[in-house]
């Protein structure tokens, strides 16, 4: 499956300057990092958040998670500006609900831009300290290597904040075999006829 029309279509509409990346399969950004042979920093990662009723696709670098109090916040920051209740909850949006409401795209390949669906789009402003970056397409073969100021061009009603904090990587020990050591075993000698007469003697002679 080719990249879904409705994208291409929006990106054709707009003008600006992409390239389509062809790959293998890929469900993570870090398959997709060493796939490409591209840094990690500049693959980007969709999310798609629920606040309260509403839905905000997210955009964030792959080497990064969402800090849930910084993005909140960013978020109420945003809604008080379009004159909108504060958010009281935070969450990721169902699986059910995407493949409902995101027709065409496959899950967890989502492109950051939802506008498509009438969603505002959040990035997190270290991503576009990049000077170019690779997104979801909608399709696990397919990505975009566009220009940042490109990118923004492509969503005028982009909103920029920080929102992520550092991926922690848990280190994998490395546990050294001992070498295994020969349990000592006892030499038991064995009882001969011989040996049971000379105890006899012995026991003779000392009497």
């Amino acid at each position: 499956m080719a990249v879904p029309k409705k994208v291409v279509n929006f990106l054709e509409k707009t003008g600006i300057k992409y390239k389509e990346l062809e790959h293998r399969i890929v469900y993570t950004a870090y398959d997709k990092a060493a796939t490409l042979k591209k840094p990690i920093k500049i693959i980007g990662k969709t999310l798609i958040i629920k606040t309260d009723r509403d839905y905000i696709v997210v955009l964030l670098p792959a080497d990064k998670i969402l800090n849930n109090v910084k993005f909140k916040k960013a978020v109420n920051e945003w809604r008080k500006k379009q004159g909108l209740k504060i958010a009281k909850s935070v969450g990721f949006a169902k699986e059910a609900w995407m493949k409902k409401n995101l027709k065409g795209i496959k899950v967890g390949a989502t492109p950051p831009i939802g506008i498509l669906w009438k969603l505002p789009t959040f990035v997190d402003k270290a991503f576009l300290n990049n000077s170019q970056i690779i997104i979801n397409t909608g399709d696990y073969k397919y990505s975009f290597e566009i220009n940042t100021a490109q990118f923004k061009k492509l969503i005028p009603d982009l909103i920029i904040n920080s929102f992520t904090k550092a991926k922690k990587i848990k280190k994998v020990k490395i546990i050294k075999k001992s070498k295994k050591t020969k349990p000592k075993v006892k030499k038991i000698k064995k009882k001969t006829a011989r040996t049971v007469v000379k105890k006899k003697a012995k026991k003779k002679k000392s009497k």
